[in-house]
């Protein structure tokens, strides 16, 4: 039996409203967040200043910018960590917006690809081989969000 494939990645494409980048803020640790992506970024430090400076961030891409230093140590437990951070962000969004919602539950049973090229953790990577843990999330926050 084959399904479909929903491939996002940008926010001009189709399904824009699965990126980490799309505004749809989430609240997490007692603080609003304008999107999953500055929530992750700001995860990946202990440094409670640092988190606030890119909590603050106007636009995702700065909160990635400013994600991506090895300037500050990241947290010793991140690999280990990283996956259920993105999962319960990605989960709140969900939760939270209903447009988004929609949108992922009428996917149906279609299989979610971040079709990041550079990404071959979150995303397919470049050769498409990529473990796709980002479209992977999406398809069991589909799958908690199911009626029944």
């Amino acid at each position: 039996m084959s399904h479909t494939t929903i491939y996002f990645y940008a926010q001009t494409d189709a399904y824009a409203e699965f990126s980490n980048f799309a505004p749809y803020g989430v609240a997490l640790g007692g603080v609003w967040w304008r999107t999953v992506e500055h929530y992750f970024q700001a995860m990946k430090f202990h440094d409670d200043a640092y988190r606030e400076r890119i909590r603050r961030c106007s636009k995702p891409k700065d909160a990635k910018a400013l994600g991506m230093t090895r300037q500050i140590p990241l947290r010793p437990d991140w690999d280990a960590v990283k996956a259920s951070i993105m999962l319960d962000a990605v989960r709140c969004k969900f939760r939270t917006h209903d447009h988004p919602r929609a949108l992922l539950c009428a996917t149906g049973e279609a299989q979610i690809v971040e079709n990041a090229p550079m990404d071959s953790y979150w995303g397919c990577g470049p050769d498409g081989q990529g473990l796709n843990m980002l479209g992977k999330i999406l398809m069991q926050v589909r799958a908690e969000l199911q009626p029944g």
